[in-house]
């Protein structure tokens, strides 16, 4: 664990590097995942006459936290040290309800993609499909309520286990109100994207707001409200709070539009994500909404012919990337990700004091270059 006291705030005053920060967040990190590890664990017993199927459930988010860029704690705790906290132990708990929210985001947003693998493994609903696959008296339709309860359910503990992390954190009360804030943003920011996202359908792929749905369903509570936390805590002026606001959206929207482009062109061995989930959904990413503006006719007919079909195979999802690519839509996507990373990086190096500039600028610059 990171030392603590006296010793520490000297090393952390005398050199402020961007050496100190990542050393900050890498030894906070295995912290996070304590403090993760053990909300789950106590409230795995906290219901005993709530039986085994709840302690499963318990135990199933726990899973959850494998495998995870751990991107969310990450921010909020190079926000803190970077900008001159020195309490090892203060962004912990705040950092921690970061990853448990994301938890919650995904756990939900796999629900309404239909989708039941995460990382490479069963996500919440596959593992209690798997748990009822031999079950001996279950109809089918039973079975998928069974399922899509769990993840809901599990969905929603994880959004509570968010706030019990801060509510019960040893943090000045002003410090804890902000931070559940923040929270309570992000949750309504990423339910108006999804909103926007799932009713994108009733649109043309073309006339989706598919940048808006971006900024509100992952730029807000992946990057903008960690980096906040994380200064927050951390004592920041209203004008860095601005600055870091204004990184952490162009640093969104560039992470998301990566993202949609790894889940249609990626390699599900890297990524842990089917190439195919996104295109079976016709999902209203900025790559398909390109596509169909950019592409010729017979192009347009194709992604018609194939995109939003849920039996589409690999050779059609093949033929959906090649006009996807012919068309100049992946090149698009990937050159306004760029010139948002740019933005992002320019704020880190031009507004944001040292140290937290260096690790930011690192940061932008591995996550456009990432492989899932």
């Amino acid at each position: 664990m990171l030392p603590t006291g006296d010793v520490y705030t000297v090393e952390m005053n005398a050199v402020k590097t961007v050496a100190n920060v990542h050393a900050f967040v890498l030894e906070g990190l295995d912290g996070v995942r304590s403090a993760l590890d053990e909300h789950v664990t106590t409230a795995l017993s906290a219901l005993p006459a709530a039986g085994a199927d709840y302690r499963n459930l318990w135990q199933s988010i726990g899973e959850q936290f494998e495998g995870g860029k751990n991107l969310r704690p990450a921010l909020t705790l190079a926000a803190y040290a970077g900008l001159g906290g020195e309490d090892s132990s203060a962004p912990i708990p705040v950092a921690a309800a970061m990853e448990m929210l994301h938890t919650a985001m995904l756990i939900h947003d796999d629900v309404l993609d239909h989708d039941e693998v995460r990382r490479g493994r069963p996500n919440v609903a596959g593992t209690r499909r798997d748990e009822l696959r031999l079950h001996p008296t279950l109809t089918v339709d039973q079975v998928e309520d069974n399922v899509t309860t769990a993840a809901i359910l599990a969905g929603d503990l994880a959004i509570a286990s968010a706030y019990d992390l801060i509510s019960r954190a040893t943090l000045p009360a002003h410090h804890r109100i902000a931070c559940l804030d923040l929270v309570t943003r992000a949750i309504r920011t990423t339910i108006a994207g999804e909103l926007l996202d799932v009713y994108a359908n009733m649109v043309p792929p073309e006339e989706a707001n598919s940048l808006l749905v971006a900024e509100l369903k992952t730029a807000t509570y992946s990057c903008v409200v960690p980096l906040l936390a994380g200064a927050q805590l951390a004592g920041a002026d209203p004008t860095m709070i601005g600055h870091l606001e204004k990184l952490g959206t162009s640093l969104g929207l560039s992470f998301q539009l990566v993202d949609d482009d790894l889940g249609v062109f990626g390699d599900p061995a890297v990524t842990g994500k089917s190439v195919l989930s996104d295109l079976r959904a016709g999902k209203r990413t900025e790559l398909l909404r390109l596509g169909f503006h950019l592409a010729d006719a017979e192009g347009r007919q194709v992604l018609a012919a194939t995109v939003g079909h849920p039996d589409l195979d690999d050779e059609g999802a093949a033929r959906a990337r090649e006009v996807l690519e012919s068309s100049g839509a992946r090149a698009s996507v990937l050159k306004v990700a760029r010139q948002h990373a740019r933005i992002a990086r320019r704020i880190a190096t031009e507004r944001v004091s040292a140290p937290l500039s260096g690790y930011l600028v690192e940061l932008i610059d591995s996550l456009g270059e990432r492989p899932s």
